[in-house]
């Protein structure tokens, strides 16, 4: 098998759940024979957390950049980053590597294509639902994004900020979720994207109204299409 790097403590609650699928998909996959090959920079979120200025995101870029080339030095043969929010600094960090850094909103269009969905709303941190860097790359797959409610995005980003990053779960906000999702329903739109590593804390994406597209699951296992040699 390949080697794969994770660039994660973004938050490490999310890294936890990239390393448990990774490993129980590999598993899976041999016949319960392996675990993964994999090597780790978890980094202190404290350091790039909210970044916002121009000046803040080089900041952010630097620290990835280093990190990524510290998983190439260490025998990775790709990377995931494991947040959303931070792939908005990706094309800085995959030019500064030699080896395939996997985009999550790719390994999320493709899965959406695959499956013939042509609609679906994005739900994660601002940056990610309000800014058109990660909007587009899905649009690219032929998927057409609704507009961002602005009360969802205040929402969103207390809950995930405040709570999920520090591992709280709460009951207040499942349903907070669940209403959102149930309101996408009733517009017609035909799937959610959560497009944040850490909502899956809290949504259910075996039981709700509308398919939902869990970026952290998917991005996770379209490292180990890469290890087991399926990706090219």
């Amino acid at each position: 098998m390949r080697k794969l790097g994770l660039i994660g403590g973004m938050s490490w609650y999310s890294t936890e759940l990239y390393y448990a699928r990774i490993n129980k998909q590999v598993l899976k996959r041999t016949g319960g024979s392996c675990n993964a090959p994999l090597v780790l920079e978890s980094l202190n979120f404290c350091d790039i957390a909210k970044a916002t200025s121009d000046q803040d995101w080089d900041h952010v870029a630097e620290v990835l950049i280093a990190a990524a080339q510290r998983l190439e030095t260490a025998g990775a043969t790709a990377i995931l980053i494991c947040a959303n929010s931070m792939h908005k600094v990706y094309e800085r960090v995959e030019k500064a590597v030699s080896i395939p850094l996997i985009h999550i909103a790719d390994a999320v269009g493709t899965k959406m294509k695959a499956d013939g969905v042509q609609s679906a709303a994005l739900l994660g941190t601002a940056n990610v639902m309000a800014e058109n860097w990660y909007r587009q790359r899905l649009v690219k797959h032929g998927v057409t994004l609704m507009p961002a409610e602005m009360d969802d995005v205040k929402d969103l980003d207390r809950i995930i900020y405040d709570e999920l990053m520090l591992g709280q779960v709460k009951r207040e906000s499942e349903r907070t979720l669940k209403t959102i999702i149930t309101e996408i329903d009733q517009e017609g739109i035909k799937a959610v994207v959560l497009g944040c590593t850490e909502l899956c804390m809290i949504v259910d994406t075996k039981a709700n109204v509308l398919p939902i597209y869990d970026s952290t699951e998917i991005h996770a296992d379209a490292g180990v299409e890469w290890m087991l040699g399926d990706a090219a």
